[in-house]
């Protein structure tokens, strides 16, 4: 008996032993989860965004960015390819291959975004335009059709009169894109045979429309409905305003020109202010 009662006693002794390593153990777990929980970070001096400090001498909280801070991804190297603009001045040339492939991109591209305005055939009488919307520019224009690409990207890119930017909708890749295609869409509507490869026949627009089932007048030169604006007194194109020259400090053996602080060129008159037709 005094055997049995005595393993039983070890055996309690065994058990409470246990039971106070695990109630050590156990505190020194707390007391590692409550220092986890200071307040620290909370309570640490820190600015707020939009609120005031006198900590800084302009009283901004938050800092102005380092000076020319660029984005990642957002260099833009070539100033040309984002802007259409050499030294301030619009230039004129491509800055990669006009492919046919970039050409098909361009088509595809104008179709979406400049048809309405401009036409499938670029002469200013989209189907909003037939429906009374401001009238868009002519890519047939002896302006425009001496006009340099980078002229293009850039009205693409900063809209110009009426037209809107699309900047947002079409990327600078696809802008020039439709940029080389709108030239291959001027040099089609006045190609000779000389303009073309050996081989290749160069096909009148009335005999195309002819085959496509329509009259050779639908190839016609297109007029505007009754209900189209222009925003000029003429009807003609609004021609964007020329710098005055700088005064003479003589005002003597000197002429003026009446439409010169409008803007308008001699012999036009001055446009007004109400719309500019687009492009």
């Amino acid at each position: 008996m005094r055997q049995g009662v005595g393993n039983r006693e070890e055996g309690v002794e065994r058990r409470v032993l246990k039971l106070n390593q695990f109630v050590a153990f156990g505190a020194m777990a707390a007391t590692l989860v409550l220092a986890g929980c200071r307040q620290d970070m909370q309570d640490q001096p820190k600015f707020f965004p939009q609120r005031g400090t006198d900590f800084y001498a302009d009283g901004r909280s938050v800092r102005p960015q380092v000076e020319n801070t660029v984005a990642r991804g957002q260099l833009r190297e070539n100033a040309y390819f984002y802007t259409g603009l050499i030294n301030g001045k619009e230039g004129d040339g491509m800055p990669f291959p006009a492919t046919l492939e970039v050409l098909e991109r361009g088509q595809e591209r104008y179709n979406v975004y400049c048809t309405p305005c401009h036409s499938r055939v670029g002469n200013g009488v989209g189907m909003i335009v037939q429906r009374g919307y401001m009238k868009a520019g002519s890519f047939h224009s002896a302006r425009l059709e001496t006009a340099p690409l980078g002229h293009f990207f850039h009205v693409i890119s900063n809209g110009y009169g009426a037209m809107p930017d699309y900047s947002a909708q079409i990327v600078p890749e696809d802008r020039w894109a439709i940029v080389a295609y709108i030239r291959a869409l001027q040099l089609s509507q006045k190609a000779t045979q000389n303009d073309v490869p050996a081989g290749a026949h160069v096909e009148p627009l009335s005999s195309i429309a002819e085959r496509e089932g329509f009259p050779a007048s639908f190839a016609d030169q297109w007029t505007l409905p009754p209900t189209a604006v222009t925003g000029t007194p003429d009807n003609g194109l609004y021609v964007l305003p020329v710098p005055a020259p700088a005064p003479s400090n003589s005002g003597e053996g000197t002429s003026v020109n009446p439409n010169r602080s409008t803007g308008a060129p001699v012999g036009q008159k001055p446009p007004q202010q109400s719309g500019v037709p687009k492009q």
